[in-house]
């Protein structure tokens, strides 16, 4: 596994770091969500590349319900009655069950025409004195109709559904029993059309989950791009200071030697002042371009040093005095780095001091190390983790609303020197370890690898 792979994966264990998204995965993972999610996938992929499919099972199956009744039934109704088929030739109960089975195959391209055909052809047999096992089509094109139908349409379905029920049951078909067969038959009607309204709500909160989900990674994503480019642009601000410091000197200097020059009358005083103009020109150039990334439009304040190695003791005794035990010890001539890696160290050491006192607690212990030796600078700060026996840390809300800046930011400082990154936990199971290695002489890079920012 890639350090930075692995440096990835630590990330989401720590908690600083991107937590996981809550988008698919998080809902798939759910016992009963995740479930549903699968079941419903694979339905759709099943419906999309065979959509005739389950309308074929759908009238295949009424008409395996319906033949048995039609070629060797006695003509005996649901309620227990003897309806009139006798009196009718064969070929007209085939046209009944043909005309109440075929309108389905179009029963979700065309959910209201559909049912208003079958409701029809129902009200036909019903006035013949008949009744047919192939009605079960009304019922499903009812819920059909709840499912994927409109809702006003659904209204006047329902209605014209009741009327034509009791019509049969009062009026047109004999019945012993009018009063149970009409709760039967009402019963079956509302159980239709409450299983397809069911059906659609849950569809609905499905599409709108799946939306969320969508959403939340794509929110996501942006959370983790903003971290990465508001450190990209705090390192920026940073350096705008050390470069600009830096130049403003150079400047002076250059300006001091082309008067002595000049008053000394040597040649080298005009290249002495081409260079102070140079200087002048190149620190407007940079107010322009990197000014613009200061927060506060009004911050015109003067370029000063930023901090470097002779603040880490303030630094650690600060750390030290909100309660966490800190080792620190320097191998090496810190003093001849560049301010800007002075400046880099100093940020790493103090964003992985604020990750231990904030999720290790004030009874754990940290050390750092910082060491320079052949040619590279390694900055090493670990921690004891929470003390065993400690009560749990409520978590901060932003460990779950956002990335963290700690982490993007040691990543993002250590690639402008071309550094390597190690974050995770320690070997002995215990404790938190950032181990970070930067090259002294290599030159700043332009992006992190596997940080694609806007």
């Amino acid at each position: 596994m890639s350090p930075h792979r692995a440096a990835a994966a630590a990330d989401a264990a720590r908690g600083t770091a991107a937590p996981p998204s809550p988008g698919f995965d998080a809902a798939w993972a759910h016992p009963l969500l995740g479930r549903l999610l699968r079941d419903q996938s694979r339905r759709q992929r099943l419906d999309r590349r065979h959509p005739w499919l389950l309308d074929t099972a759908v009238v295949l199956l009424v008409v395996a319900i319906s033949l048995p009744d039609l070629l060797w039934g006695n003509g005996t109704s649901p309620f227990g009655d003897k309806d009139a088929r006798d009196q009718l030739p064969s070929g007209v109960l085939f046209a009944f069950v043909a005309a109440l089975v075929l309108p389905l195959w179009w029963r979700r391209r065309a959910p209201a025409v559909t049912y208003f055909v079958i409701a029809l052809v129902s009200l036909a047999q019903w006035s013949l004195g008949i009744w047919l096992p192939a009605g079960v089509g009304a019922l499903i094109a009812l819920y059909t109709l709840a499912r994927n139908g409109s809702l006003r349409v659904l209204g006047w379905a329902v209605a014209l559904t009741v009327v034509e029920l009791l019509l049969a049951v009062f009026v047109l078909v004999p019945v012993d029993h009018p009063l149970l067969g009409s709760f039967f038959l009402l019963g079956t009607m509302t159980g239709a059309a409450a299983i397809g309204l069911t059906l659609r709500i849950r569809g609905m909160y499905m599409e709108a989950l799946e939306d969320r989900a969508r959403r939340l990674e794509i929110e996501q994503d942006q959370r983790v791009r903003l971290t990465a480019a508001a450190e990209r642009s705090r390192v920026a601000r940073e350096m705008h200071d050390i470069v600009g410091h830096n130049l403003s000197v150079m400047v002076s200097v250059a300006d001091g030697a082309a008067t002595l020059a000049t008053n000394r009358g040597e040649r080298s005083a005009e290249a002495l002042r081409v260079l102070g103009d140079t200087g002048r020109q190149a620190m407007s150039e940079l107010r322009r371009v990197l000014g613009v990334l200061r927060e506060e439009q009004d911050d015109e304040r003067m370029l000063s040093p930023q901090p470097g190695i002779a603040d880490l003791d303030p630094l650690v005794a600060r750390v030290r005095a909100a309660g966490l035990t800190v080792t620190y010890r320097t191998v090496g001539e810190l003093g001849t780095l560049s301010s800007g890696l002075q400046l880099t160290v100093y940020r790493i050491v103090q964003e992985s001091l604020t990750n231990a006192l904030k999720h290790a607690g004030t009874g754990a212990s940290a050390e750092v190390t910082i060491a320079v030796e052949a040619g590279e600078v390694r900055i090493r700060v670990a921690d004891t983790g929470v003390p065993p026996g400690t009560p749990p840390r409520a978590k901060p809300r932003t460990r779950n609303d956002d990335p963290g800046h700690g982490l993007v930011g040691i990543r993002q400082r250590a690639a402008m020197y071309g550094g390597t990154v190690i974050i995770g936990p320690r070997d002995t199971g215990h404790g938190w370890l950032v181990d970070v290695v930067l090259d002294v002489a290599s030159a700043p890079a332009p992006s992190v690898s596997g940080d694609h920012l806007p």
